[in-house]
């Protein structure tokens, strides 16, 4: 799956260790890489996604197959280390690879509910897509503070 978002983004599948080195310069800066490796990354139902400007890999996101007891028990995907190198924030990259990741999620299952861990710092930007929030904050250790937010696609 390829889509562009202008003539010089395009955003299409990837491996989980493509995922690695974007996760590692956003979410676990100064950690050794192995960290930027999750659970679930390899599971046949998980995929991830890559946006690339002029071929270079700029941000990432991740999809996984994965329940939370908070939701009803079917249908659910986890979104995970989802990531923008800094100077391609407030681009819509992110927006893009959030919109992708829920249309293919669509294809997969029926009324599906995607949800995740968001940085309390992110809120904001998922709210504008219609997530909501559950429960409260917690932290994640070595990381910052999470929210669980989630939306019915």
């Amino acid at each position: 799956m390829t889509i562009s978002l202008n003539k010089n983004v395009e955003i299409h599948e990837i491996s989980s260790e493509e995922t690695f080195v974007i996760r590692q310069k956003v979410l676990r800066p100064g950690k050794p890489v192995i960290q930027c490796c999750f659970e679930g990354d390899q599971a046949l139902d998980t995929f991830h996604l890559g946006a690339f400007f002029q071929d270079k890999l700029i941000g990432v996101a991740s999809f996984m197959k994965n329940s939370n007891p908070s939701f009803s028990p079917h249908n659910q995907y986890q979104l995970r280390g989802m990531a923008i190198l800094e100077s391609f924030k407030k681009q819509g990259i992110g927006a893009q690879l959030l919109k992708t990741g829920e249309s293919k999620i669509c294809s997969i299952l029926e009324e599906p509910t995607l949800w995740f861990n968001a940085r309390t710092t992110a809120v904001g930007f998922y709210a504008k897509y219609d997530y909501q929030i559950k429960g409260e904050e917690f932290e994640i250790p070595e990381v910052c503070k999470h929210i669980v937010m989630f939306k019915k696609l």
